[in-house]
């Protein structure tokens, strides 16, 4: 959530309900479309004269640059080859512009990839298992943390997240209230680059599987969203990191929060979330107050 930049308020996403967000009958093929459609030919080093009836690359542009043949591309768009070999998928990578988290995740859309783990389906949204030394160090926190589930489903909070958020609380979803709930879109004054974050979080954090049944109805409840079904279909992945969080509250006004997220051991899915302001900040003070108030 870096280089976060001031949107619009709240309730800017009215899109009627779309069908479901899924692709995995031909995930490489649609992974493959979707990026070439990112990159402009002025990217590529091709010249962008002519009318052009589809954005980005052609099928057949994206071939030449990556030296196969545009038949043989055109077979793992349509899913008819779903085996390419690592070097192919070097080449494909170069010409779409990929970094090492987009090229890691193309390589787990592939038949047969190697070190492909088992998959493990989600939990039910509160019934994820927390260890209970996770537990007691999240309630020891003086800074609000939570901790969220493979999907983003809360399944543990402190009292001063969810004075922060009322929402942060148990059985509650961050992707389903950033997108959804006018009340929670208000509270992010950089709301249009969060979401950006969350949703290349979910498609890395649920990789090939997209037939888990929590992902199936999580992403059937958003798909009510113009501005996620806008996201998911740019195949965007990227973990998150570190960042400030910039959070316009009701009570205390405007702050800013360090976000840190943090695995727990022995709970591969489960993330432990820090929101720490800097030491002596008007930022700290207005946390302060929150957390008496909340007491």
């Amino acid at each position: 959530m870096s280089g976060l930049t001031d949107q619009p308020g709240p309730g800017r996403d009215q899109g009627a309900a779309g069908p479901p967000l899924r692709d995995a009958t031909n995930p490489l093929g649609a992974y493959l479309r979707a990026r070439r459609e990112l990159v402009t030919p002025g990217q590529a080093g091709l010249p962008g004269t002519g009318v052009r009836r589809v954005p980005g690359l052609r099928r057949e542009e994206v071939a030449m640059l990556a030296g196969i043949s545009a038949d043989y591309y055109l077979r793992l768009e349509r899913g008819r080859d779903r085996n390419p070999s690592v070097q192919v998928l070097q080449a494909l990578a170069r010409v779409l512009h990929l970094d090492d988290a987009h090229f890691a995740h193309l390589r787990t859309l592939v038949a047969d990839a190697p070190g492909q783990r088992v998959r493990q389906r989600g939990h039910r949204p509160g019934e994820e298992p927390v260890p209970d030394g996770a537990r007691k160090l999240l309630y020891s926190l003086v800074q609000p943390a939570f901790i969220e589930g493979r999907y983003f489903d809360v399944v543990a909070s402190n009292a001063l997240a969810r004075a922060v958020d009322p929402r942060l609380d148990v059985g509650g979803n961050q992707l389903r209230d950033l997108f959804l709930d006018p009340a929670a879109q208000a509270l992010y004054p950089e709301w249009v680059n969060v979401t950006e974050c969350f949703v290349a979080s979910l498609r890395q954090s649920a990789g090939t599987d997209t037939d888990d049944p929590r992902f199936v109805e999580l992403t059937g409840e958003l798909s009510a969203s113009a501005r996620f079904r806008e996201l998911w279909a740019r195949h965007e992945v990227r973990g998150q990191r570190g960042t400030p969080l910039r959070i316009a509250h009701p009570q205390v006004g405007e702050l800013t929060v360090n976000r840190e997220r943090l695995g727990i051991g022995g709970a591969e899915h489960l993330m432990l979330v820090v929101y720490h302001p800097d030491t002596g900040s008007d930022d700290a003070d207005k946390l302060a107050l929150l957390a008496s108030a909340s007491a």
